[in-house]
């Protein structure tokens, strides 16, 4: 399996802009008319049975998901080696204070791109699987420095995460028997064959622990920043940017999964605990969770093409920086879209759509107007 992993409203007028350092930028200038309040939507996860993720979120869960293969593999050996793939692109572009829109006059966004490599094992006829997620991040950017426009990207190695996922309970029944007519002397009736089962069920239990492998200096962004009087506020800081959260932290999760024959559900949910990072900057705990049904197109032995609609969340406390709160990094929201599944043989992949039905924030964030997720795994 993959482990992929408010506050009060503003009035209207300018707000001071907190400038930013560490930038490569380039200069335009424009005139700044005044925010206004409008509702804003928000998006959500998209999960389902072969692949499962178990993420939530913006920026910051970008720092922690991890992706997951397919696990309904016929359990024809008690060890298995396998790996995969996975890429996760959301685009952020719209600027909300406290849950509600505001205009952008700037124009900032924030394209986040991570690729996800993957190894892992299991064992004991896929009861429990080890496997260790190597994340490749890519982020552009544009947002308000002062009265100017900063352009720029990072991009490298993210936090490594190392997984343990255990099958605690597994079901399956109504099997489906084929006659195989007389035995070889033909006079007994042959014992018939054992097909598929009508009914399948699993529940798993995740933990595992992120590594600070990735970088977390653009953290350092946050000791600088100052305010210029009637310039735009930037809703992309260096909590956003940063590759590495700076911290170990501890993930626990739990995952289940119910079948009847072309139908199914599945529902999973992870919780984050946050180690203290680095420079004075601590990212808070998350929870997370994702569910919907599905239908199997096509289901049989190593083969399936699965359509899932899928509802995710996620909430998210504000972060700390210097022992206070980062007013702007709270977040609660809310995602519904569909969701493809596919198996042939050893092969499993997904692709999924995402889009915010709520999101609630605090104070100004730039939020994200959609995200793509898709994967691939391959168990040798």
């Amino acid at each position: 399996m993959l482990f992929y992993l408010a506050s009060r409203g503003r009035a209207a007028g300018l707000a001071p802009c907190r400038i930013h350092s560490h930038r490569t930028s380039s200069a335009a200038q424009f005139t700044l008319p005044a925010f206004s309040n409008s509702m804003k939507l928000s998006h959500l996860t998209v999960f389902s049975l072969l692949s499962l993720y178990i993420t939530a979120n913006l920026p910051a869960c970008d720092l922690c998901g991890c992706y997951l293969p397919a696990q309904e593999f016929v359990h024809e050996r008690p060890f298995a080696i396998y790996a995969g793939m996975s890429e996760q692109f959301t685009h952020f572009g719209t600027l909300q204070f406290n849950d509600h829109e505001i205009a952008n006059p700037s124009g900032q966004y924030l394209d986040s791109s991570i690729t996800q490599f993957l190894i892992g094992s299991s064992f004991f006829d896929n009861r429990l699987a080890l496997q260790a997620n190597v994340p490749l991040i890519y982020r552009s950017y544009k947002r308000p420095e002062g009265f100017e426009i900063d352009r720029g990207n990072e991009s490298g190695l993210g936090d490594i995460s190392l997984l343990a996922n255990l099958v605690v309970f597994r079901k399956d029944a109504l099997f489906h028997e084929s006659s195989q007519g007389l035995s070889k002397d033909g006079k007994t009736t042959a014992v018939p064959l054992r097909g598929e089962p009508d009914f399948s069920a699993t529940i798993n239990l995740i933990a595992g622990i992120k590594l600070p492998t990735g970088d977390s200096s653009r953290l350092k962004e946050e000791f600088s920043e100052v305010e210029v009087e009637g310039a735009p506020e930037s809703g992309i800081h260096g909590h956003d940017l940063t590759l590495g959260t700076g911290s170990y932290d501890a993930i626990f999760g739990a995952q289940t999964f119910v079948r009847y024959k072309a139908v199914f559900f599945e529902a999973d949910t992870q919780f984050t605990l946050r180690g203290d990072g680095r420079h004075s900057y601590h990212f808070a705990n998350d929870l997370s969770w994702s569910g919907g049904p599905g239908v199997y197109l096509i289901h049989r032995k190593r083969k399936s093409l699965g359509l899932q609609c899928v509802l995710s969340g996620e909430s998210k406390d504000t972060d700390r920086f210097q022992g206070r709160v980062a007013e702007d990094t709270g977040l609660t929201s809310l995602y519904i879209g569909p969701r493809i599944t596919a198996q042939l043989g050893g092969l499993s992949a997904d692709v999924s759509v995402e889009l915010p039905v709520i999101m609630n924030t605090t104070k100004l964030q730039t939020v994200p107007d959609y995200r793509i997720r898709a994967g691939f795994s391959f168990h040798f």
